[in-house]
């Protein structure tokens, strides 16, 4: 099963922590290889426990990817949970791979895949657990190239003395040029530090932030940031995969032996969204919107559920709804699936756009929630974040998805978002309320079997994020946050439909954290490091999250966490991130954050072209329109 026949950890210690199957590898499509028939070892990190990391599509494609090069083996590391970090600690074992069982440090490359800004010290684990230098520049020739990638690295400063490099953009379309560099520059007796400056000079989208400076205002603000050598970009353009139908995707995903947070096959079926709204990164990160095609959706759904054996594919995307043959697709996995009793889960749908004809296709299949997002309680609000909704689509929508037999929705909004008022708030537990009597109305007690609606609404704290209109955004205090979040639960529970809806929200203390991060500079890294020398790991769980910790690192270190979140940044101000070359021009986000804070809505891609920039990639819905940027 294993590439030496053997266990990092020994019977005793697998049966005292929670969940052994995290640790044994040997997983159906995992990957073995002779290490000695390989020229490249690539351990691929997911910063987080198994099971989420495992959920994660991203991995599944770069793994199944670096594994269809006969000389590269990928294997996967991943956080060990708290009882065994304290017994690898204690008993001195270094962190190992899965497949092989193999040190980590024993790799050429340790690359993270960073998801979500509450990860950062988790990366600090896996390294000192693997042995190696937490600061890049005390590693020697001896450690493993440490590399990211994944949304988080579209502002890497925050993290920037713990990596090597990152690599900026869509993972499919340089890692063989990569891989193939290092090989060179190793074959002529290159080293680290040669690899590092040629990978930033000759490899599209690589970032080395060793290879910068930058110069600060008094007032803490960023005046400047050069490159310190000759030939080394000032500007790194982020990387997109052109052809989704001709892309690299797994036929065979990793099947994991417990239960994982997305216990299914994920079938991407477009990249990018034409929604435009301005609160969203992900909108902005993966423009242009391309779709895979038909055939290729089918081709891969097929392979994936006879390889895998899931009884659930989920359609990913930013916006099913939006994919262009959805219908076509769903006809062809009702067909081919409704026999086997598979469920098909739409998630990322709009409701507007969640027909009753969509929903017949589905109907004789198992059930799942529904989740809507209408973000705002009020169209006032929903025009601002361009969301593009009326309280009339959204309750006609819900009408839809009722006749079509659901009765569990997810309702998500945020509080906190720019411009906010107190009829905003009040909103939300209006149109929660709204839904429930539409159930009442559309669905006839004698055809509700015995069920009735439940209803889930979840807020979140607005988090500004880069490369969004609203990166100028200053963000509230978590005491603002929690009585928001009060106010919508008086507003939720004084309505008639109360009991029918469940409400909760997010951490208040995470969501300031997290907007720190999100927007900072490299100073921030001692901060990092001093929170986690003093015990903060696993901070995306809310039991093992210390604020307090993170307030007494900040001290220590002589910043002010309200400098990073609290205030609104200039228009002018020079950003971290602004080095990355997005596609998407920072003047085409100040125009939507000026329309924003006059409530003016936008088009979408498919309306009309705002002039975004991303045309310059050639590709998608850019070409597909014959659109050329105003």
């Amino acid at each position: 099963m294993f590439a030496g026949d053997r266990l990092a950890l020994p019977d005793e210690i697998l049966l005292s922590v929670e969940k052994p199957e995290r640790y044994i590898g040997g997983e159906v499509n995992s990957v073995i290889k002779d290490k000695e028939a390989v020229d490249v070892r690539f351990a691929f990190c997911f910063p987080d426990v198994y099971e989420i990391g495992m959920s994660h599509i991203g991995i599944q494609i770069l793994y199944g990817l670096f594994n269809s090069y006969p000389d590269v083996w990928c294997e996967r590391v991943y956080s060990p949970w708290t009882d065994l970090d304290a017994i690898l600690r204690e008993k001195k074992i270094p962190l190992f791979a899965l497949e092989s069982q193999d040190p980590v440090r024993e790799f050429d490359f340790l690359g993270f895949t960073l998801q979500y800004e509450m990860c950062y010290t988790n990366v600090l684990q896996v390294l000192e657990l693997s042995g190696i230098p937490l600061l890049s520049r005390e590693r020697t020739e001896e450690d493993p190239i440490v590399l990211a990638g994944g949304p988080c690295t579209y502002n890497p400063e925050p993290v920037a003395d713990f990596f090597d490099l990152f690599y900026i953009g869509e993972g499919e379309t340089q890692y063989r040029a990569f891989f193939d560099l290092y090989k060179q520059v190793r074959s002529e007796g290159g080293d680290r530090r040669e690899f590092l400056i040629r990978a930033a000079r000759e490899i599209p989208g690589i970032y080395v932030p060793s290879l910068y400076e930058i110069d600060y205002h008094t007032d803490g603000t960023i005046r400047a940031m050069r490159p310190l050598i000759d030939g080394i970009p000032s500007v790194v353009r982020r990387e997109v995969v052109r052809d989704m139908s001709d892309v690299y995707y797994p036929d065979a995903p990793l099947v994991p032996f417990i239960k994982v947070t997305q216990d299914r096959v994920a079938l991407e079926i477009m990249r990018g969204c034409i929604r435009g709204c301005r609160f969203c990164q992900a909108g902005q990160l993966y423009k242009p919107l391309r779709e895979k095609s038909l055939e290729a959706c089918r081709d891969s759904a097929e392979k994936m559920l006879r390889s895998t054996g899931h009884e659930e594919i989920s359609l990913c995307s930013l916006s099913s709804s939006d994919y262009t043959y959805l219908p076509e697709l769903l006809d062809y996995l009702m067909e081919t699936t409704g026999r086997e009793h598979v469920n098909v889960s739409l998630p990322s749908l709009r409701i507007d756009a969640f027909s009753l004809d969509v929903m017949a296709k589905v109907q004789d299949v198992k059930k799942s929630s529904l989740t809507f997002a209408p973000e705002a309680g009020s169209q006032r609000l929903r025009d601002v974040i361009n969301k593009g909704l009326t309280e009339e689509d959204i309750l006609h929508g819900a009408h839809e998805a009722f006749l079509g037999g659901w009765h569990r929705v997810k309702l998500y909004f945020m509080l906190g978002l720019p411009t906010e008022t107190r009829e905003d708030i009040e909103g939300i537990g209006d149109i929660a309320n709204k839904i429930a009597a539409e159930y009442f109305d559309t669905v006839p007690k004698e055809d509700r079997g015995g069920q009735s609606i439940e209803i889930v609404a979840s807020t979140s704290f607005f988090v500004p994020k880069p490369f969004t209109a609203f990166q100028w955004a200053p963000m509230h205090t978590k005491e603002d946050f929690l009585e928001r979040a009060q106010m919508t639960k008086r507003g939720i529970m004084s309505q008639i439909n109360q009991k029918r809806i469940r409400y909760n929200w997010h951490n208040a203390d995470e969501s300031v954290l997290e907007g720190v991060f999100a927007r900072g500079d490299r100073r921030l890294s001692e901060v990092i490091l001093a929170a986690y020398r003093d015990g903060c790991v696993f901070d995306a769980w809310g039991e093992q999250f210390h604020y307090d910790r993170w307030m007494a690192a900040f001290a220590r270190c002589g910043l002010d966490p309200e400098f990073y979140y609290l205030r609104e940044r200039p228009e002018d101000e020079i950003f971290p991130w602004d080095f990355i070359d997005m596609g998407v021009s920072k003047e085409y986000l100040l125009r939507e954050w000026r329309e924003a804070r006059a409530g003016r809505k936008s088009a979408n891609c498919r309306e009309r072209c705002l002039g975004c920039g991303a045309t310059a990639y050639q590709c998608g819905i850019c070409v597909m329109g014959r659109r050329t940027d105003a």
